[in-house]
This record gives C-alpha cells, sequence and structure tokens, in this order.
C-alpha cells in the first residue's frame, strides 16, 4: 500500500506587495518552494482573504482586506486541493464577499472546508481520499468580530471545542484519519495562549491524529499529546506584513505522511518570506530554525510548563501594555465609535482576547503579573523586538 503525502500551508492572502506579483506571475510567489508543493498528493492551505471585494469592507476590530478573482490563478498553480476558510478574514466583505470567494473555488476544482451558508454547513468536514486513505478533515476559527455561523446565518465554525471533540471521535468510529486545522490563539507570540493548549489536548483525547495551529502570524512550537502531534502556528505563508520583525517573515509548512490508516510521520519544513515572494531556508539557517522549534517547543511538554510560558506573555505586556490597550480603544470610541465599538466587542467576545485580558487582569490583581519564568520572557521580547 503506498503512502500518502499531505502538505499543509498556513495564512495565504494575495494583499499588499505580493496582490500585484501574483496577478502577473501566479508561480513566482513560492520561489523553490513550489516543486516540493506539487510533489505532495494533497495540499491544504488557509486562505487568510476573500478574493472577491464584493460590496465592501464590514466594519470589524481589526485589518480588513481583499485579494481579487484572479489571484485563484495562483492557488491553482501552487497545486492547492483544499482551502481552509475557517478564519477571521474570510468574511472581510460580508456575506457576499464569501459566497463568491467559495464559489470562485468550487469552480476552479478547489475544496472549501469550515464555514458556509449556516452552522450545519461550517461544521461540515472535507472528505480526503488517496491512495485508499480515507481522511477527515475538520476546520474550526474563532469566529471574531460575530462572523461565526448559527442555526440560520452564514459563518465560519466557531469555537465550540466540545462539539468539535464530539465530531472527532464520530469520524474516529468511522475509520477515518483526523485532521483538525485551528484559526486561533493570540497574534505575534512565540508561545501559544493556554486555552489553545487546552483545547489542542481534548481532541487529542478525542481522537484526533494530527492537529495544525494557525492565526499568531509567527512560528510556534509543537508536542504530543500522547500519539498526537500538535503544531500551534505554522507562521505566515503567502503573507506579507509591511514590517521588518524578523519572525514575521518565517514560516513552515507541514508535511503530513499518512499510511495504513495513521500518521506515520510529520515534519516541519522552514522557509523565509521576502519582498519577492518565498524561499526554502538552507545551510546554517535550518539549523539555527532547528534550534529555534526545539526552544519553542520545549515549554509544551506538559501543562504547568506551557501555562508558565503563557504567562510569560502576559508578563511581557504588563500593566502598561494592558493600559495602553485601553487607551487605545477608549480613543478610538471617541474618533471613530464604530470601530472602537467592534475593538471592545472583540476584547469580550473573541477567546484570544478575553483570555488575555481575564488571565491578565487576574494576574494583576494578585500582584504575580510580573512572575514568570526570564527565559520565557525573553523568548517573548525577542519574539516581539527583532528585526530581520
Amino acid at each position: 500500500m503506498n503512502s500518502v503525502k499531505l502538505i499543509f500551508a498556513s495564512d495565504f492572502a494575495p494583499i499588499r506587495k505580493f496582490a500585484p506579483l501574483m496577478a502577473a506571475e501566479p508561480d513566482k510567489v513560492y520561489g523553490d518552494l513550489l516543486p516540493l508543493l506539487r510533489s505532495a498528493d494533497c495540499r491544504i492551505v488557509n486562505l487568510e482573504s476573500p478574493l472577491d471585494p464584493g460590496t465592501g469592507f464590514i466594519v470589524k476590530s481589526g485589518a480588513a482586506f481583499s485579494g481579487a478573482p484572479e489571484h485563484v490563478s495562483s492557488l491553482k498553480v501552487g497545486g492547492f486541493d483544499a482551502a481552509i476558510m475557517a478564519n477571521n478574514h474570510t468574511f472581510d466583505c460580508g456575506d457576499a464577499g464569501f459566497f463568491s470567494t467559495r464559489d470562485l473555488l468550487l469552480g476552479n476544482g478547489i475544496a472549501v472546508v469550515g464555514a458556509g451558508r449556516d452552522l450545519a454547513e461550517a461544521r461540515r468536514p472535507l472528505p480526503i481520499e488517496a491512495w485508499g486513505e480515507k481522511i477527515m478533515l475538520f476546520a474550526i476559527s474563532e469566529g471574531e468580530d460575530m462572523r461565526g455561523a448559527t442555526a440560520t446565518s452564514p459563518g465560519v465554525r466557531p469555537w465550540e471545542v466540545e462539539v468539535l471533540a464530539e465530531d472527532i471521535a464520530r469520524a474516529k468510529r468511522s475509520g477515518a484519519v483526523v485532521i483538525v486545522s485551528a484559526h486561533c490563539g493570540l497574534e505575534y507570540q512565540p508561545y501559544p495562549s493556554f486555552y489553545v493548549y487546552e483545547a489542542f489536548k481534548l481532541w487529542a483525547e478525542a481522537g484526533a491524529d494530527i492537529i495544525v495551529g494557525h492565526h499568531p502570524h509567527v512560528p510556534q512550537g509543537m508536542t504530543c499529546f500522547g500519539n498526537t502531534p500538535a503544531y500551534f502556528s505554522l507562521g505566515n505563508f503567502v503573507f506579507y506584513q509591511p514590517v521588518n520583525y524578523y519572525y514575521r517573515k518565517l514560516g513552515y509548512l507541514l508535511e503530513i505522511t499518512v499510511e495504513r490508516g495513521r500518521v506515520t510521520a510529520h515534519r516541519p519544513i522552514p522557509y523565509r518570506i521576502g519582498d519577492d515572494g518565498l524561499r526554502l531556508l538552507a545551510g546554517a539557517e535550518t539549523e539555527e530554525f532547528e534550534m529555534l522549534f526545539a526552544k519553542l517547543s520545549a515549554p509544551l511538554t506538559d501543562a504547568d510548563s506551557a501555562r508558565q510560558a503563557w504567562h510569560a506573555v502576559l508578563a511581557y505586556n504588563g500593566i502598561a501594555g494592558f493600559r495602553a490597550e485601553l487607551e487605545k480603544i477608549l480613543d478610538k470610541l471617541r474618533t471613530d465609535p464604530r470601530h472602537g465599538a467592534a475593538m471592545l466587542r472583540n476584547r469580550v467576545r473573541c477567546m484570544q482576547h478575553l483570555t488575555q485580558w481575564s488571565d491578565g487582569m487576574t494576574r494583576i490583581a494578585d500582584g504575580t503579573i510580573d512572575d514568570a519564568p526570564a527565559e520565557f520572557v525573553a523568548v517573548v521580547r525577542d519574539f516581539m523586538t527583532r528585526e530581520v
């Protein structure tokens, strides 16, 4: 029996400096990653943008953006078979932008998962069959900016951790290999939010064969919950950010091998993101990434150290960081009430922000905000300040 090789890529958005490049030369953005992508049996990507501006951008907490219909050619030339739509940008151009993008993808032979016209459709997993292997791909997101699907309205699959665990167990009973894609966690941090760690653990215990995280826009480490590998963030992929921060220009593909009904191998394949596209790391760069990845993964081996790593994120932010963010929201409420309201709503409704504020305020009230391992705080500082 042949093994099945899948490649999972994270955030893809034909925006900013990459937009004209991808429209003119759809293959150029991939650089020397392209032969690697084409060598896989199945390629999955998180599509972090609509491909049609629809009727314009919604009012939301963070940035909103869109590609154009011609950018689907870049997904096709990359060989992508499936697009994850469970993320916080799928509905940046409202329902119209979502439906036109979904139809465009399907019309070009690219399957979609993680969002739909209602909750039932958003929950529906994507079946993948190759070389006799039965694989089920589930996709979930935090449903930021009130864009989680309901029984009667479109949206992404919202953050329903226990319901997904039940779905995973049911899929495992059917004999499927289960892959979970999760768009979650606090952006730009080297360590996962602790609620993400707990969710991944629950899904592993429910029977997931491998769990793949994205959204922080920087690479994070991995751990194994029993026999289940869990990668917390692959970093950016084809996603240009006009900053010089080192770790926002670093990401990795995840290569997954499935054989005889189980995941038999998995490995990160790192790359660098430049102004003209992507390139694989080589030589000393690869060695540096391997050391970084080991350092990021080390605190994730048990719940206590993973919690301490999360506390380091809170400690680096500190009282001054929380105060600055609150003042920014209040200022926005004065100058742009709709945007300010969306920002504040997201802080109390979206898990990444809710847990950051709840855990941070608790530690400030307890007088323990600064009580985090110094080596973990140093890693957070490096991620937030190191430039290319």
